[in-house]
């Protein structure tokens, strides 16, 4: 089991101290230590992205009205992860990379405010859709959670390939200087920072066709992790009868549009910045040769794409599969499937900003794109923040705790009945 200490000495030995330090924690570390945290709260908030995957799907894996209370019922003791997760990343990215947030959360405020409001109605969904007095219906909300099931993950995943893809930005840093003071005095500067090229504040990312390449990438991951979930979660023989038909329309558009996405990737021109000058250039087959460069996020990515295909394929053709060709542990695909889900998406994300790239550039203006080094916060800041950090370890604890308490018992029809406390 990896801890935070011996965390902290990969990343030192990956990771060369420079700067401004000789010895210690230098500012280089620190930036590329929460840079490390923030992929790595991505990477889990795209495996828990099986509680919407599952949603969308809850249907026609469900089928019955009986059948899809219990999907919903296995989902809903998790969707509190997702959303807490998704909230989690925000906050340290805010924290951490203070730029980043302004200019992202704060230009292309229509793309996250989409994400925002379509799992602030799976809450409501989850809570209102049995309820006495629910004038609009079950089916209502149940439309409302498949909603959730399906943009979610679309818009997650097309904000994380704009991180390759870029954004439609101008930053003026010039404005930093001579703030206008709180007291009304005379300033040369302006509080705007940071702008929007144009009027869609985001939604423009959804006109290129890789940024929703991988976007449906992320829809279908989702769903192939949320029927992997279910057949592990739900002792139900009429859902996992249909699970490894609905596996196959799942995974096999996921592996082809992630495969699609990956070789663009690596073909792609990338962002880099000299981080002598700070100056941003295009270079050929920039992330190609980051994952070279970075041999050690190269295994990363490899273990974790073979690890997501195995959990596939167990399930697929496991023994109580109509395709079975091999005997396996029963319904334990989502365990493979989740730890490759996250350490491919790790992998991606630590090569869109390590190695002297632009994290998220800008097709506006190429010197307005950001990188670790122009968009974090300050060294006393990330100091003070690695040291908070400090007890991650027993919140994530905590998390698997109540997650195996939670599933201690496989959810049946019988405890959907006698439960006093059903969605």
């Amino acid at each position: 089991m990896i801890t935070h200490s011996s965390l902290i000495s990969l990343l030192q030995t990956a990771l060369p101290l420079e700067g401004e330090q000789g010895g210690g924690l230098s500012y280089f570390f620190l930036q590329h230590y929460w840079c490390f945290v923030v992929a790595l709260l991505g990477a889990i908030l795209v495996f828990l992205l099986f509680v919407q995957g599952a949603n969308s799907v809850a249907g026609s894996l469900g089928y019955t009205e009986q059948g899809r209370r219990l999907i919903y019922n296995s989902t809903g003791r998790k969707w509190e992860f997702t959303f807490t997760t998704l909230v989690t990343f925000g906050g340290a990215f805010f924290a951490s990379y203070p730029l980043f947030y302004s200019t992202s959360f704060g230009g292309a405020y229509w793309l996250w405010m989409l994400i925002l409001f379509t799992f602030v109605l799976q809450a409501v969904s989850y809570e209102f859709q049995n309820k006495l007095g629910n004038f609009l219906g079950p089916k209502t909300f149940q439309f409302f959670l498949t909603l959730n099931g399906i943009l979610g993950p679309l818009l997650l995943g097309g904000a994380v390939a704009t991180f390759f893809e870029g954004s439609n930005f101008i930053v003026e840093k010039g404005n930093l200087i001579g703030l206008p003071s709180l007291t009304g005095g005379v300033g040369g500067g302006s509080l705007v920072i940071s702008h929007w090229a144009n009027a869609s504040h985001g939604l423009d990312a959804l006109l290129n066709p890789w940024v929703l390449v991988l976007g449906f990438a992320v829809v279908f991951l989702a769903r192939t992790l949320g029927i992997l979930y279910i057949m592990n979660n739900v002792d139900d023989e009429d859902i996992r009868s249909r699970g490894s038909v609905r596996l196959i329309g799942a995974a096999v558009p996921f592996v082809i549009l992630f495969g699609a996405y990956l070789v663009h990737l690596l073909l792609k021109d990338g962002y880099a910045y000299d981080p002598a000058t700070g100056v941003i250039f295009m270079e050929p087959y920039k992330y190609l040769h980051n994952l070279l460069d970075m041999w050690y996020l190269l295994v990363i990515l490899l273990i974790g794409v073979l690890l997501v295909l195995y959990g596939i394929a167990i399930e697929i053709f496991g023994p109580n599969s109509q395709f079975s060709i091999f005997n396996s542990q029963l319904n334990k695909g989502i365990w493979p499937a989740g730890i490759g889900t996250v350490l491919t998406v790790l992998a991606l994300l630590l090569c869109s900003a390590w190695n002297n790239t632009a994290y998220y550039p800008s097709t506006a203006d190429l010197q307005s794109s950001l990188t670790m080094q122009n968009s974090c916060s300050s060294e006393f800041t990330l100091r003070t923040m690695f040291y908070v950090s400090l007890l991650v370890p027993f919140v994530l604890a905590y998390i698997i705790y109540a997650w195996r308490a939670i599933d201690r018992k496989k959810l049946t029809r019988e405890e959907l009945e006698s439960s006093s406390h059903t969605y």
